[in-house]
């Protein structure tokens, strides 16, 4: 956490405007911000069409994205980020009917 909280600063202060952490487990945080495919672009939603399971692989722990329904050609890809409750609070822009108007 403490690496990724540095990175997340050093970001910030080279203009970087988005960071892509996610969180594997309580040791673990993938930092694709620089380096990644694409699927670190997908976008949250508060009711998503996907979801993120972590997975282990020849002892090696993995993201996929698997899918919760039929997606459409042209649909975007979403999951719900799970995002720990801060008190600084992240928009959320969704703007589906159950949307809970923060990430966090």
């Amino acid at each position: 956490q403490v690496v990724a909280d540095m990175r997340e600063k050093r970001y910030v202060q080279e203009g970087i405007g988005s960071s892509y952490l996610f969180r594997v487990d309580h040791d673990t945080i993938i930092d694709a911000t620089k380096c990644g495919n694409l699927a670190r672009f997908i976008n949250h939603c508060c009711t998503p069409n996907c979801y993120a399971k972590v997975i282990t692989i020849e002892a090696q722990k993995k993201i996929v994205i698997y899918s919760k329904q039929p997606i459409g050609v042209n649909e975007e890809i979403t999951y719900d980020y799970k995002f720990p409750i801060e008190d600084t609070k992240i928009p959320c822009l969704c703007r589906t009917e159950s949307c809970r108007g923060t990430l966090n």
